[in-house]
């Protein structure tokens, strides 16, 4: 009997040993309901804090310090709208947060590359090689009134 009274209030002092007042205490951040909104809808929404949501949405995020929003979509270039948590002096428990709804409004992405090099040019036509002199000169109709040049 006195073996269970020695091994129950060792397993006791052994939970109290993981249990700290400060922990307890302790309360959870207050949390925002945020809207998060794109153009064109249907754009991942990723927070710095680590929520993901598909556009139009809704999340709540906790109000410990700012952070960022990030929309992704396939074929868009993705952009990051900063987000910044104005907390009420008179009661901590109410903070805000500015932009709300956060919005972005997503650009098409170039087209991609094709191969990554140039493309490759044509071969340079060669040169016509210049006439010899004599060929170079049209010839003289037969019956020219004027005679021909000296030289000839």
């Amino acid at each position: 009997m006195r073996i269970i009274v020695v091994v129950a209030a060792g397993l006791g002092l052994a939970g109290c040993s993981s249990f700290s007042m400060p922990d307890m205490l302790k309360s959870a951040p207050p949390t925002v309901t945020v809207q998060m909104e794109s153009l064109p809808p249907g754009a991942e929404a990723r927070t710095s804090t680590g929520q993901t949501c598909k556009t139009p949405c809704a999340m709540a995020i906790p109000v410990e310090n700012d952070f960022t929003v990030t929309f992704t979509l396939p074929k868009y270039q993705p952009e990051t709208v900063p987000v910044q948590v104005i907390r009420d002096p008179a009661s901590p428990a109410s903070s805000v947060v500015d932009p709300n709804p956060v919005y972005a409004e997503l650009q098409l992405a170039p087209p991609p590359k094709r191969g990554g090099r140039a493309a490759p040019k044509a071969p340079a036509k060669p040169k016509p090689r210049a006439a010899p002199a004599a060929a170079a000169q049209p010839a003289e109709p037969a019956n020219s009134p004027f005679p021909p040049p000296p030289g000839r």
